[in-house]
């Protein structure tokens, strides 16, 4: 047994000087990946600093038109919310397939950004992982790397970030705000996740004891014409093979504008620039949205098990831009077929 104390804080400068005071404690808000951690061996915190009573929980929509998200907000009370439904649709989608009802109502949003890749080896405490140990190798570059990142990767790391909601907070260009020893703060979300290169265990920027407490998504209007695609292996309760948040707007047959981003297929939620950048101003066709996406494909690095994906993200990416086009798109380019999965 592993004796483990407990604190409950009462306000946000509490809790950030227990943990950062510290380094032996962590944060503790819905659990429903920590306890987890915490039961396997992979996270050893012997004191845990519970941050539920913090007044963390808002949302609202900005005057401008974006949302204000607090970070104990729960998954299933945003995925909920008026503004977040009306606004920012793909965000409620990816809320609404990232987990079961019971886990919803349990995970916070910040917890969710946060959250710990799904990599079997890092969950097993015998296994050699770079990110639960540094330097001791990647076991799933030569082992079973079915559902493991075919971009962003390196020698060190190829797992995946699991999250489904930041795959759309990163398409939406959102923010996440911090408070922590050193004041608070505000990480662009494209740079609060970081590549795992030689340094895997790092995750994202945040110092010990540093505390997500909010993430504001700023006024998107294409991103009421939105959808979030999960292609998985069931039709729910299971993670993604291949995601796309996608938003579009279409002007006389030509795009004007669009927000893309994907997960299941990266070291981090992958913002698909590249795609999008091709897009801008083509005119609205399944051919120009196959070009785009082998585009954005081009540089990954599957291993024999999943290079199964490469092709997967790009059936993906021209389903979700045919369906957001309303389906006109009158190219040569078949769109994807019954093995891509379909919108649940």
């Amino acid at each position: 047994m592993r004796p483990i104390t407990y604190f409950r804080a009462t306000d946000t400068a509490t809790a950030v000087t227990a943990v950062s005071t510290d380094p032996t404690s962590d944060f503790l808000a819905g659990g429903t990946t920590e306890v987890d951690l915490l039961r396997q061996n992979v996270l050893n915190p012997r004191r845990l600093v519970d941050i539920n009573d913090l007044p963390l929980t808002d949302v609202e929509g900005t005057p401008a038109g974006g949302v204000r998200i607090g970070a104990l907000a729960r998954m299933s009370d945003v995925a909920a919310a008026p503004v977040v439904r009306e606004r920012f649709p793909l965000i409620a989608q990816a809320l609404e397939l990232g987990a079961s009802a019971q886990l919803r109502n349990m995970a916070s949003m910040g917890g969710n950004l946060l959250q710990r890749v799904r990599c079997s080896y890092f969950r097993d405490a015998e296994s050699p992982c770079n990110k639960r140990e540094p330097g001791t190798g990647c076991s799933a570059i030569e082992g079973f790397s079915r559902g493991h990142a075919v971009l962003g990767t390196s020698e060190h790391c190829i797992a995946t970030h699991p999250s489904d909601v930041a795959v759309a907070l990163v398409a939406l260009d959102a923010q996440v705000r911090t408070a922590g020893p050193h004041g608070e703060r505000t990480y662009a979300i494209d740079d609060f996740f970081l590549l795992p290169g030689d340094s895997p265990h790092r995750e994202h920027p945040l110092e010990h004891g540093e505390l997500i407490t909010g993430i504001e998504v700023p006024a998107t209007p294409v991103a009421r014409h939105s959808h979030y695609l999960k292609v998985r292996d069931r039709a729910s309760y299971e993670f993604a093979l291949v995601s796309v948040a996608a938003a579009l707007s279409v002007v006389d047959g030509v795009i004007a504008d669009v927000r893309m981003a994907l997960g299941g297929v990266a070291t981090k939620p992958w913002r698909a620039r590249r795609a999008e950048d091709f897009l801008i101003g083509a005119r609205a066709r399944r051919d120009n949205f196959a070009m785009a996406a082998r585009a954005e494909m081009a540089d990954a690095r599957p291993t024999p098990m999943n290079a199964f994906k490469v092709e997967l993200a790009q059936r993906a990416i021209v389903r979700v831009l045919d369906l957001l086009s309303d389906g006109t798109g009158d190219g040569s380019e078949p769109g994807p077929g019954p093995g891509a999965g379909s919108p649940s």
